[in-house]
């Protein structure tokens, strides 16, 4: 058996890629839905003759609504599943097993990388294609071509976060750790991104460019992030290859 199929068993029979799918399906139905009766639910909420107003919903806030639950939500299931794959040596047993079976750990690490990714813009996808279905139904139609790169931005979000998960997981042996530490830093760049400028810069960026897009944003507002994005999972793989060949057991 290749490692490339014991990834894909490993993503399929303990229900990780349906967990995903389910966890971005979900946010995909309830989004535009939320953001289309919003005002009445927070009427139906409210004190006795008191009225909550608020402007006619638009096309992009079915979008945004979506995002708004889908990035966080979504992303800790991402972070927990990829985790959970590329800290291979917090279990001794299977990093034994995993290490003894290859040339070099790199054989290890970029099965890993490359399906967990692979999921997790699958994942996204459907998410986004359901929001999108049902934003069109309720709210009105969203332009084809800012949508087609609002999800392809957003899948290049998704793989920069399997791979500084690749590389925390170089540094740290529990899953625990990989997990607590890439949150960490993905928190640490979304605080930064409100700092001036600086925000256009970084990967977090990208997680919601298709709200911004769909809402008029030009595409090149995204492109310093989308260079960031390519050179930091390059460099994170690579990192966690060096770093997870020096580890002893």
């Amino acid at each position: 058996m290749t490692l490339w199929r014991l990834e894909w068993l490993r993503l399929t029979r303990t229900h990780r890629l349906l967990i995903l799918v389910g966890v971005y399906l979900f946010f995909g139905f309830t989004g535009p839905l939320t953001a289309r009766y919003l005002s009445q639910i927070l009427d139906r909420l409210g004190t006795e003759g008191m009225k909550v107003e608020f402007p006619a919903p638009q096309p992009a806030d079915g979008i945004a609504q979506f995002v708004s639950n889908a990035s966080q939500i979504g992303l800790l299931a991402v972070v927990l599943v990829a985790g959970s794959a590329m800290a291979f040596d917090a279990r001794r047993e299977m990093a034994v097993f995993l290490r003894t079976r290859v040339n070099t750990v790199r054989e290890v690490i970029l099965p890993a990388y490359l399906l967990n990714t692979a999921a997790a813009v699958a994942a996204l996808t459907i998410g986004t294609l359901t929001a999108w279905y049902e934003t069109a139904v309720l709210l009105g139609p969203l332009p084809p071509w800012r949508m087609a790169a609002g999800a392809a931005f957003g899948a290049l979000f998704m793989a920069f976060v399997v791979a500084v998960t690749a590389l925390m997981a170089s540094i740290v042996k529990s899953t625990a750790g990989t997990v607590g530490l890439t949150l960490g830093v993905l928190l640490t760049m979304a605080l930064l991104g409100n700092l001036g400028g600086l925000g256009r810069w970084l990967p977090t960026n990208l997680s919601a460019a298709i709200v911004g897009l769909v809402s008029g944003h030009s595409p090149g507002s995204y492109l310093p992030a989308t260079a960031v994005a390519l050179a930091g999972c390059g460099a994170a793989v690579a990192g966690a290859i060096a770093l997870s060949a020096r580890r002893e057991l």
